[in-house]
């Protein structure tokens, strides 16, 4: 059975839902929310999301930088080898889709990395807003929610002028 909590953050709600594997969805817009709830029709359980939710929470007031929560993730090889090299980018740091595709051995297959960027379930816990477009500039994030990405990149202190900000930023 999947259940789901949601944690406040300055830029709305996020959604967490968890199986009984781990955490297997995490949404920041409402649209893609709905549509999960109503396929799934997972019911809100705090106690058994209470781990995700604590670490979510523990990130936002900068007290966390790495998650160490159970994922269930389901996914083509393609985009599991993708969200594996997202997974190894550090707290701060950022990579462009180039070096995500040099680093799973396809350096030609920036758009496929760009798509399974996209496709990804974990935002956050798979921290596909660390990567940025070749120029460094901001590049959409989960639809249009490019000031998400850019809060979540502040809030690591991993903005600079080419991306959209300064390093430092608060």
């Amino acid at each position: 059975m999947i259940v789901y909590d949601a944690v406040q953050t300055p830029l709305g709600p996020v959604y967490v839902a968890v199986d009984d594997i781990g955490v297997c969805k995490v949404a920041i817009d409402s649209r893609d929310w709905q549509e999960y709830i109503g396929s799934t029709g997972c019911q809100r359980d705090s106690a058994r999301c209470d781990f995700a939710i604590r670490q979510l929470k523990e990130y936002f007031l900068r007290q966390r930088r790495r998650f160490d929560v159970p994922l269930s993730i389901a996914g083509t090889d393609f985009c599991r080898r993708v969200w594996e090299v997202l997974s190894s980018i550090p707290y701060g740091e950022v990579r462009t889709y180039a070096d995500i595709a040099a680093a799973i051995g396809q350096p030609q297959a920036c758009r496929a990395v760009g798509l399974a960027n996209f496709k990804n379930p974990l935002p956050i816990f798979i921290p596909c807003h660390r990567v940025v477009g070749k120029n460094g500039g901001l590049v959409g994030y989960k639809g249009a929610r490019t000031d998400f990405k850019r809060y979540l990149l502040q809030l690591e202190n991993a903005l600079t002028p080419e991306n959209g900000g300064e390093m430092g930023i608060n």
